[in-house]
C-alpha cells in the first residue's frame, strides 16, 4: 500500500458547499482528495466573512484540532492548536499565544459565492 501524499494548496473552484455548512463564528473542516495528493483544511465563518487555512500548525506541523472540527477556543474567539495550545487570531493567521508568536497558519483561499464556499 502506498502513502498518500499530504498536499498544501488545492486548485480553484473547489465546491465545498453551502456556506451554512459553517456555524456562525464557527469553524468547519474540509479534506480534499487530488490526483497528486490529500488536502487537510479549514475555514473560519465570521458573519458574511469566511477565512480559510491549510490544518497545519506552524509550530510541530501537526493538524490543529484533535477532535473533528473544534479548531475555536471555548469562547470561539481564537484558532488554538490543540497539541501544544498555539493560539491563532482567525482573521488573518497571525500566532498570538504560545510557542510560535509571530509565525502564522497558512492562508487556504476560499470564498461565498452565491451563497456555496469554494476554492479560490
Amino acid at each position: 500500500m502506498s502513502e498518500i501524499s499530504r498536499i498544501s494548496a488545492t486548485p480553484p473552484g473547489v465546491a465545498l458547499g453551502p456556506v451554512t455548512l459553517i456555524a456562525e463564528n464557527g469553524a468547519r473542516n474540509f479534506v480534499i482528495q487530488t490526483r497528486t495528493g490529500r488536502f487537510h483544511g479549514f475555514v473560519v465563518r465570521r458573519g458574511a466573512a469566511v477565512h480559510g487555512y491549510v490544518d497545519r500548525c506552524p509550530h510541530a506541523g501537526l493538524l490543529l484540532a484533535q477532535v473533528l472540527d473544534e479548531y475555536l477556543t471555548a469562547d470561539k474567539r481564537l484558532v488554538a492548536c490543540s497539541w501544544h495550545g498555539a493560539l491563532f487570531d482567525p482573521e488573518n493567521g497571525v500566532c498570538v499565544g504560545g510557542p510560535c508568536i509571530g509565525q502564522r497558519l497558512t492562508h487556504w483561499p476560499v470564498a461565498v459565492i452565491d451563497g456555496q464556499l469554494r476554492t479560490v
